[in-house]
């Protein structure tokens, strides 16, 4: 993947393009034309972060973000489809369509590090002021996550080991993790999303400061720690994203009652993992036909197992109550997973003896993929089920002639 020449100057680890795979052509033309722009006109203009990663490890990036020297307004003069957002720290998304390439002026931590822990509550403080390249490298996550690649000569610049990180297939904070996990602590589902979606380990030091800090997590604005919970299931490893939330201890800052359900049911030979197992191949096999899971769908499927035995005495619904105040799950993802927890003993009648117009529901073929999840978990049938799926097809046919 990479050669073994590289440039050492008293800075960072310069690349040059002979030692590294990205090729222009895997870089999205967007990106491009924003990255040269910006070139043209006299400014640093770099692709950063997770697209350099993905592009060293052959991977296609979801997103290609560019960092540089031009201040916001400078962005926003230099395209006409360039919109500011932000009110803290302001961000450029220059549009392409539906497209977004986000450019970000390079920043600095502009407190100390008491001033940052002091405020952690609050959110994360330090992108207030503009800086460097190198700065901005600093300021960063992970090591992985602190690339750049420059159009200019083509060269990858790693002023913080992120590509023998890469190499060693590790998720390495950048800087003392305590405190950088204290300034910001939702960096830790971070570094677990990172780990399992690319199959690093965690380095030692960041997993131990993980353990001592994780319940810096309830300082968290909640807002984006839901956002984060449900960045977990994208890419088919949820499994191992939250079998690694329950060992660290977030998952039971987070939601309690399901890290006791699990710790009940065999801890990391819980059914919770299985379920999750399964609802991963169902999330690969439907992202390869270009469609995405809902995040009713996969909260119904997390919370099966601990719904399933509060049901019993009838506090299923209150029990899915708690972890909506938690996390502040919308109300749509949470009605619709109840919906489908709800739907199994609907779907496990025939539909010859149960009530057929539940083929009519808006979440039926949800309904019926959760039921399908949760049966192939329990190595159990799934002849009924399939003959809601008959009804439903011979519904939809009969609705086309008409």
């Amino acid at each position: 993947m990479f050669g073994f020449l590289k440039k050492q100057r008293k800075g960072p680890v310069v690349y040059a393009r002979p030692d590294h795979c990205i090729s222009r052509k895997n870089i999205d033309p967007d990106a491009l034309k924003v990255l040269y722009r910006l070139d043209s006109l006299g400014y640093t203009a770099y692709l950063v972060g997770g697209g350099v990663r993905d592009l060293l490890m052959g991977r296609k990036p979801k997103d290609f973000d560019v960092g540089t020297s031009a201040k916001p307004n400078e962005v926003k003069r230099a395209f006409r489809n360039c919109f500011l957002i932000g009110r803290r720290f302001r961000l450029a998304h220059v549009r392409f369509g539906d497209k977004v390439i986000e450019t970000a002026t390079f920043r600095q931590n502009s407190q100390t590090v008491g001033e940052i822990i002091e405020h952690a509550a609050e959110g994360p403080m330090e992108d207030n002021t503009f800086g460097t390249p190198e700065t901005d490298a600093y300021r960063r996550d992970f090591t992985v996550n602190g690339l750049f690649y420059n159009i200019r000569d083509f060269t990858v610049i790693d002023w913080v080991g992120g590509v023998e990180d890469i190499r060693k297939k590790v998720i390495r904070a950048i800087g003392d993790p305590e405190i950088r996990f204290q300034e910001d602590p939702v960096r830790m589902m971070r570094a677990i999303k990172f780990s399992s979606r690319l199959g690093f380990k965690i380095e030692r030091k960041t997993a131990a400061a993980m353990r001592r800090f994780h319940a810096c997590i309830r300082n968290a604005a909640l807002p984006r720690v839901c956002e984060e919970v449900f960045r977990l299931f994208p890419y088919g490893h949820s499994a191992e994203a939250f079998r690694q939330m329950y060992a660290c201890g977030l998952l039971g800052d987070l939601l309690p009652e399901l890290a006791k359900f699990i710790e009940d049911d065999g801890g990391e030979r819980s059914m919770t993992f299985e379920y999750l197992r399964v609802l991963d191949s169902y999330e690969n096999m439907m992202a390869e036909r270009g469609f995405e899971v809902s995040n009713g769908l996969r909260a119904a499927v997390l919370m099966t197992g601990m719904f399933r035995k509060a049901n019993k005495d009838g506090a299923g619904r209150r029990i899915m109550k708690t972890v909506v105040d938690a996390l502040k799950i919308p109300k749509a993802a949470y009605f619709t997973a109840v919906l489908l927890m709800e739907s199994m003993r609907r779907l496990s009648v025939s539909p010859k003896k149960g009530k057929q117009r539940f083929i009519g529901n808006r979440d039926f073929l949800d309904a019926l993929d959760y039921n399908r999840i949760v049966l192939r978990a329990e190595h159990r049938s799934e002849d009924v089920l399939n003959e809601w799926a008959d009804l439903y097809d011979e519904t939809l046919k009969k609705g086309d002639t008409e």
